[in-house]
């Protein structure tokens, strides 16, 4: 009852946490706002009270650019932090995140191929431009994450060993493909691909914001689910079996579900890296790898560290902004090492409990 109790005063602290988060997102920026104005152009576009003319730019800032980047973020913080905990709770490793079995490096790799080749073969000037990107994106990751596990299963009896193999595989093949059309890329195609491989929220929109909340709450439902499953998995796969788990089945859906969350969020929003690296590996430190309770603290968690990461890509340069990934990166490198640390001397650096 008292592991209850503290697990639920985490997720209660998780959750204030965020909406404090989501508020600062929403009121800090290069056009920024009071908490009280918010509420007033919110009332206004819901018609709860009159439009006012003088106040259309700031309702077309909050609502058509402000409000789909925040949820976009805090979406795909969440779906990062699900995803990195589920990825570790398979591999029962914390040093490992959701791009391991090449879902980001393929979507980098399809995003590459829009900014050099554009679309104009396939739809000159239609609709088609507008969603290129996230869709071939997507498509590269699910065709990266695809091979992956068609290498892994053509071993035999497939293992997430091999899996490892195949990921580290994929990545690097995906990774070439990426350099080689940076390479062969002019002066802006290149940039344009070196600045969405560090991830961004600049073109989020409520499209995007639509179709990452479908999937994440596909996702979600799905992986938690399984939470008891990876409990059991933890301790390793016979000891898994003996419980009734059968570790090739559940780890083929969890990587099902890990795709659809992580290649939508990567198609939209670019790739974030260390989110998924630090988030779970953080609420360990603090409680412990129950994955009913990691699972949605991780999405909380996430959610609001993407929300405050968001905010000082916005500050740090302003009026220019600064890549996410550059920030994730610069706070999950030291906190990667710092696990190397922690593990004991002559031991698996990935063992945990």
């Amino acid at each position: 009852m008292r592991a209850r109790a503290a697990d639920s005063g985490i997720l209660l602290a998780l959750v204030a946490l965020l909406a404090g988060t989501v508020l600062l997102a929403v009121c800090v920026g290069a056009y920024a706002f009071t908490p009280a104005r918010v509420v007033d152009l919110i009332a206004q576009a819901a018609g709860w009270r009159p439009a006012l003319a003088t106040d259309a730019l700031d309702r077309n800032v909050l609502l058509e650019l402000r409000l789909p980047r925040v949820l976009l973020a805090g979406m795909t913080g969440a779906i990062l932090g699900v995803c990195g905990a589920v990825m570790q709770g398979l591999f029962r490793n914390p040093i490992v995140e959701p791009g391991l079995i090449g879902t980001s490096s393929g979507a980098a790799f399809g995003a590459a191929l829009v900014f050099v080749f554009g679309v104009p073969v396939l739809a000159p000037g239609g609709s088609w431009a507008l969603v290129a990107l996230p869709v071939v994106a997507f498509l590269g990751a699910l065709g990266a994450t695809t091979a992956t596990l068609g290498i892994a299963s053509a071993f035999g009896r497939f293992n997430v060993f091999t899996l490892l193999l195949a990921g580290i595989a994929v990545n690097a093949a995906c990774g070439a493909g990426s350099g080689f059309l940076s390479y062969v890329a002019r002066d802006p195609q290149a940039r344009n691909i070196t600045f969405w491989g560090l991830g961004t929220f600049t073109t989020a929109s409520w499209r995007s914001v639509v179709l990452v909340a479908l999937a994440g709450a596909i996702g979600l439902v799905g992986v938690m689910r399984e939470a008891k499953a990876l409990n059991a998995l933890m301790l390793g796969e016979d000891e898994a079996a003996s419980l009734g788990v059968e570790p090739a089945r559940l780890t083929r859906r969890l990587l099902v579900l890990n795709t659809l969350m992580v290649a939508t969020a990567t198609a939209t929003a670019g790739v974030i890296a260390f989110v998924g690296l630090v988030v779970p590996h953080a609420l360990r430190l603090v409680r412990h790898s129950n994955h009913a309770f990691l699972l949605p603290a991780s999405a909380l968690l996430g959610a609001a560290f993407m929300e405050s990461v968001d905010v000082a890509a916005r500050l740090v340069i302003r009026p220019a902004e600064l890549p996410i990934g550059i920030l994730t990166a610069v706070i999950g490198a030291p906190v990667f090492l710092l696990i190397l640390l922690r593990a004991p001397r002559g031991g698996d650096p990935g063992a945990h409990g």
